[in-house]
């Protein structure tokens, strides 16, 4: 069994207007997942530095940076991000340009857990509803390309809609966790945030974590998922 998550941080910034990366770790660490999908990972302007110094996460958390970024001092591409627990073997990264008119992408790796073979595939998709089943079909066709594993992908897809748009198209090849509504972090009613996995793979559990901490850490709740994946993997 692992544990998965996904995240928007907000680059950091709470409810509160504080930009407080150590508590946005302190989040991630009450989730105890074994991969995690940031987005917004970074800053948005400038240089795009890492909303999540690296040293920080090495010091204040079990996590270590999947290496994804294409800029210096970023931890992710696009905003998005990938964490795994230290000794997890990264044996392939990989970034897929997501069509629209303001940059987008998807960032995946191929991991081994303890043995387990599993690709994670970390998104941000776009407020336009266009765009989004655009973007839908772009990740899908990238996945297709890659050799046969389980597969998770999850992060903010900007669908309010629980059955329609580009999760239409993304529930003809994947399984959709009943996680929950993530958004707003203070009142939430909107299920943005998402994981979804290959039909090989079995849902045991899954939610948002709803904790006073995460409530101020960022606009978004993060959503989790115990997956259990399937025996040829092993």
């Amino acid at each position: 069994m692992l544990k998965v998550a996904s995240y928007n941080i907000r680059k950091a910034i709470g409810t509160d207007r504080r930009r407080a990366p150590l508590r946005i770790l302190d989040v991630l660490n009450e989730i105890d997942a074994d991969v995690v999908a940031l987005q917004e990972a970074d800053r948005r302007f400038g240089t795009r530095l890492a909303a999540l110094p690296i040293t920080m996460i090495e010091h204040h958390s079990p996590y270590v940076v999947v290496d994804v970024a294409a800029r210096t001092g970023s931890i992710g591409w696009h905003g998005n991000a990938l964490l795994v627990r230290r000794g997890t073997r990264v044996d392939h990264v990989g970034r897929v340009t997501l069509p629209t008119l303001e940059p987008r992408g998807a960032v995946m790796a191929d991991l081994d857990i303890d043995g387990s073979q599993l690709r994670v595939l970390g998104m941000h998709l776009d407020l336009s509803g266009l765009n989004r089943r655009r973007q839908g079909h772009a990740i899908t066709a990238a996945l297709a390309e890659r050799d046969a594993r389980p597969t998770i992908i999850m992060g903010d897809t900007n669908e309010w809609r629980p059955h329609a748009g580009c999760l239409v198209d993304f529930a003809r090849v994947f399984r959709i966790a009943p996680t929950g509504p993530s958004y707003h972090s203070r009142r939430p009613v909107g299920r943005l945030d998402r994981i979804m996995v290959d039909h090989d793979t079995r849902i045991l559990a899954c939610g948002v974590h709803h904790s006073q901490l995460a409530m101020r850490a960022s606009d978004h709740l993060p959503v989790w998922a115990d997956v259990e994946l399937s025996d040829n993997t092993r």
